[in-house]
């Protein structure tokens, strides 16, 4: 079989042994496993190819890009694994429709890049833009900073190109915006994290550029008090705010401890400090020549502090300061990284829910661990949060029980215990203990119906029905 994909995609291009190493692990290092090979295909075609082989072979196929996620969705012992890396083309740009044809494996910063040159943006943000791909961002629905005003990646994606488990091509690369003939195959696809088939191309929709950021640092007295700020942010600006992210003080200390040359957000400490940006869509200016975004954040944050609504305030003054602030929320997986092992929770819950979900996981878990280690950063405008814990005795027992507290309040407010990593392999004893069983029993009939012989990344998403074999 090795032979047969050297012939498909080149000697060069199928490694095993030691060339395989950084593809034999997920990003965090926790887990590690020995693929039957790597193989990094150029061409649709050629992915078609290398599926079908292993089709006929009954071998796992598992589809890798970035491997920038953090669910362990690319374990692949004895599978091939298929790196989109070599398909990193932007095929189109086409700036008077704002769309982008792509394929999977172009680097999401590098497809940022290049829409900057057209006064546009591809919206998707999040600290591994630097090396997520964009077949990957489909396969986990990835999330980010600027959801608030974009949506997720399948808000941004029009049509898909997919080789599907018995290697067949199958091209939905639409380029509409209202498409009601028959069923919407892409939406089966984003999110699968490549159990259905792999995404090997993509039609993305661009937006304007925003014609001037207004950035800042806001002190708020509570999560309740924050959304009352968004409230009135979004009202003064027109729903212009692209980004709104709380980061609690225990983030800020561990921030400042663990980032070298890290800087405090304020001269005093505060509970909650909220990152906010909002993007212009205007050229309109100010009679001193500032933006008028600028002079619209800077007042409403001026009467907001004079009422005592806002505690602190700081307006970043040029693009220097607007990264740092930036800098510090993109820091999240940084700063949990010498406190490994921790239990990651990637929760949703309705955003005025936010403070009463988090207190009541506070109090459950210091039932267990009267001091436990918490770092907590949240996508507040929407409701997401990550609370990763460190408690006393961190064994795989105590992580399975601070994991089911964490998904019994969630899901006493009717939120998610999966916002925006994906399911991988990490959350599939959630998925069991807490997914709908008709709702899993229609996603194993949609497995078995697209990937009868389960090649197709098995192993991850759906939980095996108990009593199978």
């Amino acid at each position: 079989m090795l032979e047969q994909l050297k012939a498909i995609v080149g000697d060069a291009n199928v490694l095993t042994a030691a060339d395989m190493a950084k593809y034999s692990h997920d990003w965090m290092n926790t887990e590690s496993w020995t693929p039957l090979a790597v193989v990094r295909p150029a061409s649709t075609e050629e992915v078609s190819a290398v599926v079908k082989l292993a089709s006929a072979n009954k071998t796992a196929v598992v589809p890798v890009s970035g491997n920038t996620g953090l669910c362990v969705g690319t374990s692949a012992e004895g599978a091939v694994m298929i790196s989109l890396e070599r398909m990193n083309k932007i095929r189109e740009i086409r700036p008077e429709a704002r769309i982008a044809v792509v394929e999977a494996g172009v680097v999401l910063s590098n497809l940022r890049e290049a829409v900057d040159d057209h006064s546009l943006i591809f919206p998707l943000t999040f600290g591994a833009q630097g090396s997520a791909m964009i077949g990957g961002n489909l396969s986990t629905n990835a999330g980010g900073s600027n959801v608030l005003r974009y949506g997720n990646t399948r808000d941004l994606c029009l049509g898909l190109e997919v080789v599907l488990p018995n290697g067949e091509i199958m091209n939905i690369m639409s380029e509409l915006h209202k498409d009601n003939s028959g069923y919407n195959l892409k939406h089966l696809f984003i999110g699968a994290e490549g159990t259905l088939g792999i995404i090997t191309g993509a039609v993305l929709k661009l937006f304007p550029k925003p014609r001037a950021y207004a950035t800042a640092m806001v002190a708020v007295k509570s999560l309740p008090a924050a959304l009352d700020l968004l409230a009135k942010l979004q009202a003064a600006t027109g729903g212009s705010v692209e980004a709104f992210e709380y980061m609690p003080r225990g983030f800020i200390d561990t921030h400042l401890k663990v980032v070298k040359g890290a800087r405090a957000p304020f001269e005093e400490h505060y509970d909650v400090n909220i990152l906010v940006e909002v993007g212009a869509s205007s050229d309109a200016l100010a009679p001193d020549g500032r933006p008028a975004v600028s002079v619209t954040l800077e007042g409403t944050l001026a009467a907001l502090l004079e009422c005592g609504d806002v505690l602190d305030a700081v307006i970043a003054q040029n693009e220097v300061q607007r990264r740092e602030m930036w800098a510090r929320r993109e820091a999240a997986a940084e700063i949990c990284m010498p406190f490994m092992p921790m239990v990651s929770a990637d929760i949703a819950v309705p955003t005025d829910k936010m403070e009463a979900v988090l207190d009541m996981i506070d109090g459950e878990i210091r039932k267990i661990d009267p001091d436990p280690f918490v770092i907590i950063v949240a996508h507040l405008g929407d409701g997401n949060a990550h609370y990763a814990v460190k408690t006393a005795n961190m064994t795989a027992e105590r992580k399975d029980e601070v994991t089911e507290i964490i998904e019994d309040c969630v899901l006493k407010f009717g939120g998610s215990f999966s916002a925006e990593h994906g399911i991988g392999t990490y959350k599939l004893p959630s998925m069991a203990r807490r997914k709908n069983k008709t709702a899993l029993a229609a996603m194993r009939a949609i497995k078995q119906a697209l990937d009868p012989q389960n090649i197709m990344n098995p192993g991850k998403v759906i939980p095996e029905e108990r009593g199978s074999i």
